[in-house]
């Protein structure tokens, strides 16, 4: 039940019933409103139908999914155009080699040492020398990158991978810094009884 009609529109209509002191407008809602409100329930009903029933909607699990399934193939291609050529001359690159030369100096420098030897004061470390030429993988350019990538092939007694922690980029940087040490077509052998790199 309302009160009588207002003259003025511009009054608000108060219903006649009190409650506690408090009064209730007996107005309808604006329009602007009420079309957010049907807006917001029919946009409700649509994405609930293309969401849950008819699967159009991905959701954040399969986005995330997604997104690093492209990560992944355009790190791949990174590593596809990566052979020796390209990585010995990243190795003469300054910026490059400062690069790597942090990123070493941080993570790889409590095995093998600042200087890249592998002992410090006299002391043995648990890494080897990166600064010799008897290697046991091997010392090309992309022979050592796999090793700092995916880890020494007995994980119990080698090096474990960093591509995961550094990424593709800084682990390219870093091997980068290690041949900056050496110089293409020096002779690295194999050492099949030295310890992994």
């Amino acid at each position: 039940m309302s009160s009588s009609p207002n003259p003025d529109p511009n009054t608000p209509i108060l219903r006649d019933h009190v409650y506690d002191g408090i009064q209730e407008y007996d107005q309808k809602l604006p329009n602007w409103w009420l079309f957010t409100l049907y807006i917001a329930i029919a946009f409700f009903v649509f994405y609930w139908l293309a969401y849950y029933q008819l699967g159009v909607i991905q959701s954040d699990e399969e986005r995330i999914n997604d997104a690093m399934a492209k990560i992944d193939n355009t790190r791949l291609k990174e590593l596809e155009s990566l052979d020796d050529p390209k990585l010995w001359a990243m190795s003469l690159d300054p910026a490059t080699i400062a690069a790597g030369k942090a990123t070493f100096q941080q993570n790889c420098a409590a095995c093998h040492a600042p200087d890249l030897s592998g002992t410090l004061a006299g002391t043995k470390l648990p890494g080897v020398s990166l600064s010799d030429v008897e290697w046991k993988h091997g010392g090309l350019p992309t022979e050592v990158l796999k090793i700092v990538r995916k880890g020494s092939p007995d994980a119990s007694k080698g090096m474990p991978p960093w591509e995961p922690q550094l990424g593709v980029k800084r682990v390219v940087e870093v091997v980068a810094y290690i041949m900056s040490h050496h110089k293409e077509g020096q002779p690295i052998t194999k050492a099949a009884d030295s310890p992994s790199h």
